[in-house]
């Protein structure tokens, strides 16, 4: 009875020797990946973070709709027409026509490449 608790401890001991080796190992490469890339101060400096937000404009400025696009140009399009409701109703109800129009033109493409997809298979 003794030999069968010694040899459970025994094995319970070298599985967590093994992977103790194994997290340590591995904690090891990470680090060392970490450290070996080339992992400038660009993150912390916010100058990678700048270009793409420059490339994100972009893409979001390529259509020419005159509804705002981003967060910003909306909370100035509602700092306008705070004090004027009816202008500001107006306004969203504009908006929603050339958003809506919008993807309707982008559903109507999506479809028709998709019913072109599915008779070529």
């Amino acid at each position: 009875m003794a030999n069968l608790f010694t040899k459970a401890i025994n094995t319970i001991k070298s599985i967590s020797q093994k992977l103790e080796f194994k997290r340590f190992l591995a904690m090891t490469l990470v680090g060392f990946l970490v450290l070996a890339t080339s992992l400038d101060s660009k993150i912390e400096s916010g100058r990678s973070s700048d270009s793409v937000t420059r490339r994100l404009d972009k893409v979001v400025q390529q259509d020419d709709a005159d509804r705002p696009k981003t967060t910003g140009e909306w909370n100035k399009e509602a700092r306008q027409t705070e004090d004027a409701p009816g202008e500001r109703a107006k306004r969203i109800a504009k908006e929603s026509g050339e958003a809506v129009k919008q993807w309707g033109s982008v559903y109507t493409d999506t479809a028709k490449r998709s019913a072109n997809d599915l008779q070529n298979n």
